[in-house]
């Protein structure tokens, strides 16, 4: 399918907010910078599964360093278009994180719901420090306090699918970022 500016599918209607490479570009950016805020240290990168699985995908490879550890945890709060209220962990840390340097890397954070409950949990494990990245801020929505050290973009309150991001488990795979311009009654 050919991306375009704006397109249907399963009667949402989808406008494109950020190309392909437009994220890449802001990416690349990003990963110089904290590659180069980190120095010699190699922070260990964990990703929150399961939206970030692109953008880690980018930003590992333009972070350009072989001696980063990458690891996973997987977490979820939302149901539909809405944050459930409820985080629940369906993979932990399985790695060693006391006295090092930790960046977790998330798709998306809006609400801070998520966030807050895995920085706590990750604190549990005594990390030297823990910085967070993210592809997507969106600032208005925060309900949480949270700092996020590194965003790619700000965005309004909208709801976004693609590169990595899902409605109902779906549309992760579009090689950019779109948001829902109508909401069908319909689910």
């Amino acid at each position: 399918m050919r991306l375009k500016n704006n397109f249907s599918i399963d009667n949402k209607l989808l406008t494109l907010l950020y190309s392909e490479p437009e994220i890449e570009q802001r990416t690349h950016q990003l990963a110089q910078k904290i590659k180069s805020d980190y120095g010699e240290e190699s922070p260990l990168i964990i990703g929150v599964l399961n939206g970030v699985f692109m953008f880690i995908n980018t930003f590992v490879k333009a972070y350009d360093d072989f001696n980063i550890d990458i690891s996973f945890v997987k977490y979820t709060s939302y149901e539909g278009t809405k944050s459930s209220g409820d985080v629940k962990e369906l993979i932990g840390l399985g790695e060693n994180i006391k006295g090092r340097s930790v960046l977790l890397v998330e798709d998306i954070v809006d609400t801070g719901l998520t966030l807050k409950t895995l920085l706590s949990k990750l604190e549990e494990f005594q990390p030297k420090n823990i910085k967070v990245v993210s592809l997507l801020l969106k600032e208005e929505a925060l309900e949480e306090d949270v700092k996020v050290d590194y965003y790619g973009f700000k965005i309004p309150n909208l709801f976004v699918v693609g590169y990595g991001m899902d409605y109902n488990g779906r549309w992760r795979n579009i090689p950019a970022i779109y948001y829902f311009n109508e909401v069908s009654s319909e689910r």
